[in-house]
């Protein structure tokens, strides 16, 4: 029996490719096996996002080498998509394969073993025009399942290199979607998180489907999904039409990532992002109207090239007129390789991580004003793990529709199932709940009757 073991750099699309080579590697008859202990063959999902995603993925690929040295070393993602002959530099890595071809890892794996000659299986990533189908019947964390609908982005930021790593914007045929969702819920996942590089640009390369005919299709083709939700969006995405099914939704939750980077046009135009703040803050207040409570996580970037005092504070005082109720607050840092590396004006380390200071106490601020809004009241929550800061607690951990993280009394067979729990203490990170009932599961045919009801 030939053992596997993987180890996952970066993001959530990351985590869920792994997902998909170790079902293939499944298929094959292979073992997984944890990355500390002696496999057969590692493969590490790379991250290029940052310089330091490359650095750190080169130091996992080298420990993989030293823990077993005979062992097949198969490096993928998107530095191994960006940087390949960096990576077959590496002495001791066999096989690296980019952002696509995934499915041909088995058979490099074979020709390697029988050859012994490194194998750079990287293609050019930007003449790639069609969505590669790679498929997740079920997660190793059993909670809450993420659902790749879409790959690429044709935005070209000038502070991003993921256009070059992930190639341009193609969408999964929604059929496919539909299907996997459906074989998730019947693996007894209730909330499905639609996940990409661009996911809210779902459709764009299609003729008349989008995002939000997806989400009508979901919500009314999937029988027994509970929740549906988006992992991000652009606010030049969130269309009159996509309010309209948050709107009339039963499933979406309500809460939207919505990344601003900055809240200055100066910087926005210099970052060449596809809004202005007039046109961010329009949107919010449609989207508020169509979801009442509405939690609004967000990603900012401090520091970046040029940001003067004013521009911080611009952006400081959009996040705080708007109530985000959380933000990733990153300081710019330098990818090669993107405009924003070579522009001039790079702001000093110091007064980037003061900045990052007063945006992330900003930050927990907000959030636990928004948490503070829902003390005293019963929520639904999906139970995922024992609370690991003290296991003999008897405390689980899940999170609301909204987003709130809560720390409450449950039982092992409640993960996974939806959970009326009442939120007896608000803050943040955890808010502190109590247990009040499971929502039932009622047959799937009372189920329609129940969402018609």
């Amino acid at each position: 029996m030939s053992l596997v073991a993987f180890h996952t750099l970066g993001c959530k699309v990351n985590h869920y490719e792994t997902e998909a080579i170790w079902q293939l590697f499944k298929e094959s008859g292979y073992e997984r096996t944890e990355f500390e202990s002696t496999a057969d063959v590692y493969v590490i999902n790379t991250c290029t996002v940052t310089n330091t995603g490359d650095k750190k993925s080169r130091q996992v690929i080298r420990r993989a080498i030293r823990k077993n040295p005979d062992a097949v070393i198969c490096v993928t993602g998107c530095y191994a998509q960006t940087s390949p002959a960096e990576i077959m530099a590496i002495p001791g890595v066999d096989i690296v394969v980019g952002t696509q071809d995934r499915k041909k890892m088995l058979e490099y794996i074979d020709q390697y073993k029988q050859e012994r000659q490194p194998i750079n299986g990287v293609g050019n990533i930007m003449k790639t025009r069609v969505y590669e189908e790679l498929d997740v019947p079920s997660f190793t964390d059993r909670t809450r399942a993420s659902l790749k609908i879409q790959e690429g982005c044709n935005n070209f930021c000038t502070f991003c290199i993921i256009p070059w790593a992930r190639g341009l914007m193609r969408s999964r045929d929604p059929e496919e979607v539909i299907k996997q969702a459906q074989q998730l819920v019947n693996a007894g996942y209730k909330e499905i998180v639609l996940t990409g590089i661009h996911t809210g640009g779902y459709g764009e390369d299609m003729k008349d489907y989008n995002l939000a005919a997806l989400l009508r299709d979901l919500e009314s083709k999937v029988i027994g999904l509970k929740r549906i939700r988006i992992s991000s969006i652009e606010a030049s995405q969130i269309t009159d039409e996509i309010i309209e099914v948050l709107d009339q939704s039963k499933k979406v939750v309500r809460h939207l990532h919505v990344p601003l980077q900055s809240g200055s046009n100066t910087v926005l135009k210099r970052m060449r992002r596809k809004y202005t703040m007039e046109f961010f803050a329009e949107r919010l207040t449609k989207l508020r109207q169509a979801l009442p409570g509405l939690a609004l996580t967000s990603d900012v970037i401090v520091g970046f090239p040029g940001e003067t005092e004013e521009e911080f504070m611009e952006t400081y005082n959009f996040i705080n007129e708007h109530k985000f109720s959380e933000l990733h607050v990153f300081p710019y840092s330098k990818r090669t390789g993107t405009p924003a590396a070579r522009m001039e004006d790079q702001i000093d380390e110091e007064v980037k991580n003061e900045r990052v200071h007063r945006l992330i106490s900003l930050s927990d601020q907000l959030a636990k004003e928004y948490a503070s809004n829902y003390e005293g009241e019963v929520l639904e929550v999906i139970p995922e793990e024992l609370d690991k800061d003290d296991p003999t607690s008897g405390l689980y951990i899940g999170y609301t529709d909204n987003y709130l993280k809560v720390k409450f009394d449950a039982t092992e067979d409640m993960i996974g199932k939806i959970v009326k729990v009442k939120i007896t203490k608000a803050g943040y990170p955890y808010n502190e709940g109590k247990f009040v009932k499971i929502e039932e599961d009622l047959p799937i045919e009372a189920e329609e009757t129940r969402t018609t009801a």
